[in-house]
């Protein structure tokens, strides 16, 4: 049986490596990858390969793979940039904050802590009731 010849196809590490290689696995494209040499991995410590490796591929798959790394964006074609929009219908809206005065800001912050102290106050009292109710209960 001849033996294929591998052909390189793009260098890549850790979420990117893995979804190189399941994008070209689900597309029946087999690929093989080499980590770089004098690389060291963490992968047995935290369960996380981030060595940088080479993706080879067969020489007849190789146009195909290619092609697949194109659409996923793993590989930019020359001239091909990112696409920013200055319209404001493009991109999301930017939430935007009013500077709050500072005598609604010290308003906006006492009232915040008396009705914390209320809450509080509120889950110790109904505690105490329900506690003092089940004792009832069982001494009578």
């Amino acid at each position: 049986m001849e033996e294929k010849t591998l052909k390189f196809l793009i260098t890549a590490s850790g979420f990117e490596l893995e979804r190189i290689r399941t994008a070209l696995s689900d597309n029946g494209i087999p690929n093989d990858s080499k980590p770089q040499k004098r690389n060291f991995s963490a992968k047995a410590v935290t369960g996380v390969d981030n060595s940088v490796q080479d993706i080879y591929v067969a020489a007849d798959d190789y146009d195909k793979a290619y092609d697949l790394c194109v659409g996923i964006g793993a590989i930019k074609l020359e001239g091909e940039e990112e696409i920013i929009s200055d319209d404001p219908e493009m991109t999301a809206p930017a939430d935007e904050y009013e500077e709050m005065p500072d005598g609604k800001r010290k308003a906006v912050r006492i009232i915040s802590v008396i009705l914390f102290i209320l809450i509080v106050a509120a889950v110790i009292f109904g505690t105490d009731f329900i506690t003092g109710w089940i004792k009832d209960l069982f001494t009578k």
